[in-house]
């Protein structure tokens, strides 16, 4: 995250996050009451797979109040009405909302019932078989019901999720783009959404063939021309269809980008597909809040992006954050242990939460929220070796993950944080250099998994250390849950320590600094 600001906004919303599960029907599912198997999930490669779903649910995914806009989005993620790719067609699309102050539901409609226990080989099997439409044909109408009474479901309960009725749309990738796309089309009042974006979708002939209504809602229209299922022209005529009916839509057909690149990152222009999707919800007017109050908090915020994106011109390395401070600060005492922490948003964040931590000793905190290693780097003389400190404790790298400043290799992060070590003991400062925090997700990065990258980066700076004679300090091993993150007993959003995580990391702060003085 680039800014200050931006990044203390969503540390705040991801912290209230919520998700609450909802059954789609009371009781058996209409048209399907006779269907046994039950939904089951898997992971194959990582990447998370619900199937055998014969019980609909929606599961909300809401943002924080003060940033929320009123506008609900129902997201239908794909995989041929046999999976449903879960996370990068569903949970990084909601994560992605929220950020916006956009309620998301992720719906898990109606599938067949896989006979394997490898539903995405069995899928891939299935697509190249000539009879596999004639499989499907009695399974798409009650996805699309799903879609339907989803739809229903978030326009009655508007005002429980703060929502406006009239702001309620859909999005839905591949098979999920089939729901969204039949839900354009004859609706009722209840369920008629107010704007549809179906994601290289498959159109069937009675989507493609249905009436054109004159409330038409808005379409928002993407694919790739290298799809592998050959479904680009269904995505043309659809929009074809709604531009000769004079109805507004709006298509991106990318080059290279293939079937399913939903919010994956493959380094091309699909991987800002959705950041086209944000800048058609604000043409469309679905990003301007309902609430006052939320109206004059946004345009605060905008003012401090604002303010950051000057420093960013101005200032990249922010070296003039600490410069009164720093200025005030006396040579060191005979005998004192001066201590500097240099990092980013977690230790810029610590002095606050736990001022406690640095009453009454020679620490000091030098933390900018956001930032990268090269910042840290280009401001290390002026915000440690100036200060005279007897030991620096750097904390460094899970932005340059996130790509704050675009993407980076983990051998050029490593490389600054050696830079800085080695310029600590050129001035005789003591090092040491702490293992990157434990993070399952990057929340202003949903489309980023971060877990292999901080095992690889750690790695790299603890065998430096050992090849150094530097103290690493192990934060990861204490804070890390099972899934290599930070459990909520420890953090609101998964990345930023509360203060029952910093409480954690004191005692280990001092060992490591204790360790650092006896070398």
């Amino acid at each position: 995250m680039r800014l200050v600001t931006l990044c203390l906004v969503l540390f705040i919303f991801a912290a209230k996050a919520q998700q609450k599960v909802i059954p789609l029907y009371n009781g058996a599912s209409p048209g399907s009451e006779n269907w046994t198997y039950n939904e089951q999930e898997y992971t194959p490669g990582g990447t998370p797979l619900v199937y055998d779903v014969s019980h609909p649910t929606l599961t909300a995914y809401l943002p924080d109040p003060s940033i929320a806009t009123g506008t609900g989005v129902i997201i239908c993620p794909g995989g041929g009405f046999y999976i449903l790719s879960i996370r990068d067609e569903g949970t990084d699309v909601a994560k992605w909302l929220n950020q916006r102050g956009i309620a998301a539901f992720v719906l898990k409609y109606r599938t067949g019932q896989s006979l394997t226990t490898d539903p995405g080989k069995e899928l891939w099997e299935n697509l190249h078989k000539k009879d596999f439409n004639e499989t499907i044909k009695n399974i798409i109408p009650l996805s699309i019901a799903d879609g339907r009474a989803a739809i229903t479901y978030v326009r009655t309960h508007a005002a429980e999720y703060n929502l406006s009725p009239s702001r309620i749309g859909i999005i839905g990738f591949s098979a999920g783009g089939t729901v969204t796309a039949a839900s354009g089309f004859n609706y009722t009042a209840d369920d008629r959404p107010d704007f549809v974006a179906p994601i290289y979708p498959y159109v069937p002939p009675e989507i493609q063939g249905a009436a054109v209504a004159t409330d038409e809602p808005p379409f928002f229209i993407v694919a790739a021309t290298d799809d592998e299922l050959s479904l680009a022209p269904h995505s043309v005529d659809l929009y074809s269809k709604l531009l000769a009916s004079k109805h507004s839509a709006e298509l991106h057909l990318y080059v290279k980008g293939g079937h399913g690149f939903g919010m994956k990152k493959q380094n091309i222009p699909t991987d800002t597909w959705i950041d086209r999707f944000g800048d058609w919800l604000g043409e469309q007017g679905f990003l301007k809040p309902i609430n006052p109050k939320v109206v004059a908090y946004l345009e605060q915020v905008d003012k401090n992006n604002k303010y950051g994106d000057y420093l960013l011109r101005k200032d990249w390395s922010n070296i003039k954050r600490y410069d009164s401070q720093n200025s005030k600060i006396p040579p060191p005492a005979a005998g004192e242990k001066r201590v500097v922490f240099m990092g980013n948003s977690i230790t810029d964040a610590w002095k606050p939460v736990d001022s406690a931590f640095f009453a009454g000793k020679p620490y000091y905190d030098r933390g900018i929220s956001g930032q990268t290693t090269g910042q840290m780097l280009v401001r290390f003389r002026e915000d440690v070796i100036n200060l005279k400190p007897a030991v620096v404790v750097i904390l460094a790298g899970i932005n340059d993950i996130a790509e704050n400043n675009g993407p980076s290799k983990l051998e050029d992060v490593f490389g600054n944080i050696v830079s800085m070590a080695q310029l600590a003991k050129a001035s005789n400062i003591k090092v040491v250099l702490s293992s990157v925090l434990p993070a399952y997700a990057i929340p202003w990065r949903p489309a980023i998994d971060p877990k292999a990258s901080i095992t690889t980066l750690n790695k790299m700076i603890k065998d430096y250390c050992d090849q150094n004679n530097i103290v690493y300090l192990d934060y990861f091993t204490a804070m890390a849950d099972d899934r290599r993150g930070l459990p909520k007993s420890l953090s609101g959003d998964g990345l930023h320590p509360t203060l029952a995580g910093y409480k954690i990391m004191e005692p280990l702060a001092e060992k490591a600094i204790a360790e650092a003085l006896g070398k």
